[in-house]
């Protein structure tokens, strides 16, 4: 099976850079104002060419409408949208029709009944992103370098593709991937200096981490 990495929030080409040639498969960039990640259109399409062939863009959004929508599509040329707002199934069916391209949608985790949220979007949205619920008073829907109870993804049924989020890094993925068995990861604040920030060095070790802990759970396999 195929395993996605995906570094969010890049904002600097020495990030898109190191998450490059570190061998991530999936690089996002952030179209929210509040977040310290935000970054403008022209600035991401002129990043998002050095991902060309060796990457997939994700372009994350928040309750975007369909004028600053179509604004990302036309300047980044994402292969992927992400929606991490309050999007109905019927609002991610009709941005799927309208872009023709696939939607990761994310959702906020903290008990059981948050997963059972899925239920509707199930074969509309083409995988799903699960984070964590932002402490109080935050105003990032994700990105905020706090991690859920990762037990609660053993109950989910067996076909439901996930990408996991919330509070990863280099300090933690190897639990992370054996408690969850995740194939799919997604890390923004895990690799910064500070909020925005992306530290190549960060960069550069939870990469490393995420190598040697799928070489390690391979290997236990093959025992």
């Amino acid at each position: 099976m195929n395993f996605d990495l995906k570094i969010c929030g890049l904002k600097t080409p020495e990030a898109v850079s190191a998450v490059l040639e570190g061998g991530a498969t999936h690089i996002g960039f952030i179209f929210f104002p509040k977040s310290p990640r935000h970054i403008g259109v022209e600035e991401a399409g002129c990043l998002r060419v050095a991902a060309q062939g060796r990457a997939q863009v994700v372009a994350v959004t928040v309750d975007a409408d369909d004028d600053y929508l179509a604004e990302i599509v036309n300047h980044v040329r994402p292969d992927i949208l992400q929606l991490h707002g309050q999007e109905t199934p019927e609002r991610v069916k009709l941005l799927k029709e309208r872009f023709g391209l696939p939607v990761i949608k994310a959702f906020a985790i903290r008990n059981f009944d948050d997963l059972e949220a899925i239920k509707p979007y199930k074969g509309i949205a083409d995988r799903f992103l699960f984070d964590a619920k932002p402490p109080k008073g935050s105003e990032l829907p994700g990105g905020n370098g706090v991690s859920f109870d990762w037990e609660l993804l053993t109950k989910l049924d067996g076909d439901v593709d996930y990408m996991l989020s919330g509070g990863l890094n280099a300090g933690n993925i190897a639990q992370a991937l054996v408690q969850t068995g995740a194939q799919a990861i997604d890390v923004s604040s895990g690799v910064e200096a500070r909020a925005g920030e992306k530290d190549v060095r960060l960069i550069e070790e939870f990469l490393q981490a995420v190598g040697e802990a799928k070489a390690m759970a391979a290997s236990q396999t093959k025992a």
